[in-house]
């Protein structure tokens, strides 16, 4: 965190925050000969995993659409974050505490600010790989890897093992998540953070109403069942707060219980009524971006090898060219 000031003669605006106790941090820059910098927020993990993340909410000093042809608002939402590296399988939730509070923060923020809808790209060290809960999870939140866009790579076992971009502190080489954007610009946060457990669909119902011999599930065996799963009931699991706003998301109908119907797409449900609403606005368009390249360095990486030689650091830095482009609210962002 120390030497950056170089960047500033060259038009960079820099944003820096340390971790509260780790000697790590964050660094952002934007070049504001290119864009406006809006505003930009602090998100502070302290409570669970001191962990820092940045927002900023910028716009093109130049329209990237003429107004002519695009009217909306060209803005995009920038989240810069270094998640906990996972020790144990205890820090995984961790981990998707720490997402879920990111995401959480970028709806309210959206919503306090009352912004169309826009682009927001995900960036920083996630310390995961595509095989973990972290990535699943925003996956089922519209997220897509802006790398696995531009090669054309799916989520399957064999294109997770076509390039590396982290050497870690045990010296394994190892794909993380890298920069994303969303698929869709409405995200909604539901209990789909209990889902990750692995369990089927099916038979994560079952195991969530427990011994009730109704066919629902209550409060009392959903508490229980995220006991067993080891979500809670230690200190880095889940708080009595973040269950009870769990809870609320699941029990739609608020008649403390959920039945199978419920369950099965509370997520959906609520997805399409933040989709309805956002798209009145600016007629039904939306401004977003295409991925027209990426690449990492160095590019021995992008064959699953990482060069002996390479000791500038443990990461591999990742570029990606977008392209901006004009799409109805029905469409994808990207």
């Amino acid at each position: 965190m120390v030497g950056i000031d170089f960047l500033e003669p060259y038009s960079f605006a820099t944003f820096r925050r340390r971790c509260l106790t780790w000697t790590n941090g964050l660094l952002t820059a934007i070049r504001t000969d290119s864009l406006r910098i809006l505003n930009y927020q602090e998100l502070l993990f302290n409570d669970f995993g001191d962990r820092v993340a940045q927002l900023l909410r910028v716009e093109s000093v130049v329209p990237f659409l003429p107004k002519n042809i695009c009217s909306i608002q060209q803005q995009i939402l920038i989240v810069n974050t270094d998640l906990l590296f996972p020790h144990d399988y205890t820090l995984c939730i961790v981990r998707l505490h720490q997402v879920y509070k990111i995401l959480r923060s970028i709806e309210s923020y959206k919503n306090e600010h009352k912004l169309d809808p826009l682009p927001i790209i995900l960036c920083g060290d996630w310390n995961g790989s595509k095989r973990g809960h972290v990535y699943k999870f925003l996956r089922s939140q519209g997220f897509v890897s802006s790398y696995d866009v531009a090669h054309h790579y799916s989520d399957s076992d064999a294109d997770a093992h076509k390039w590396v971009s982290h050497r870690n502190h045990r010296a394994n080489i190892c794909g993380v998540v890298l920069p994303r954007m969303p698929k869709m610009n409405c995200i909604n946060i539901s209990y789909l953070l209990i889902r990750q457990a692995a369990l089927a669909e099916v038979n994560s119902f079952a195991f969530l109403k427990g011994d009730n011999p109704a066919d629902s599930i209550t409060f009392a065996s959903f508490c229980q069942a995220l006991r067993r799963l080891g979500l809670s009931g230690h200190p880095n699991g889940l708080s009595a707060e973040n269950i009870e706003d769990l809870w609320i998301e699941a029990d739609g109908d608020r008649n403390g219980l959920v039945d199978y119907r419920e369950f099965q797409e509370p997520d959906q449900e609520s997805m399409e009524v933040s989709k309805s609403s956002q798209c009145v606005c600016a007629k039904n368009q939306a401004f977003g971006f295409n991925v027209e390249n990426a690449a990492v360095f160095p590019p021995e990486v992008e064959k699953g090898m990482w060069p002996e030689n390479y000791t500038l650091s443990d990461h591999s830095p990742l570029t990606v060219v977008f392209s901006p482009v004009k799409v109805s609210c029905s469409q994808s962002l990207c």
